[in-house]
């Protein structure tokens, strides 16, 4: 069973993954804004590689050279560990 995460670790993990913050619907967001549509979409298709191997997808939305990303575990009910390991993931990409 994936636990959600307490506020004293959600608190320490946004240490960690500077850009992203928790949006009003409890989400872990980050907005990026690309060059060229061309760099969103290979952004997009890199991260969907590793949350594919990681069994954890994003939701997200693109308009030409952006991109918003959402993160949340549906299982646990909100944010757990995976959210933060894939925002760290996403963040390494950037």
């Amino acid at each position: 069973m994936i636990k959600q995460l307490t506020n004293e670790e959600l608190q320490q993990g946004l240490t960690t993954i500077p850009g992203w913050t928790v949006n009003d619907a409890g989400k872990l967001e980050r907005n990026l804004t690309f060059d060229t549509f061309q760099a969103a979409f290979a952004f997009m298709t890199h991260v969907a590689l590793i949350a594919e191997k990681m069994d954890h997808h994003p939701e997200w939305f693109n308009v030409y050279n952006r991109v918003k990303i959402e993160l949340t575990t549906h299982d646990a009910g909100g944010l757990s560990k995976r959210d933060l390991k894939l925002a760290e993931a996403v963040n390494k990409l950037v």
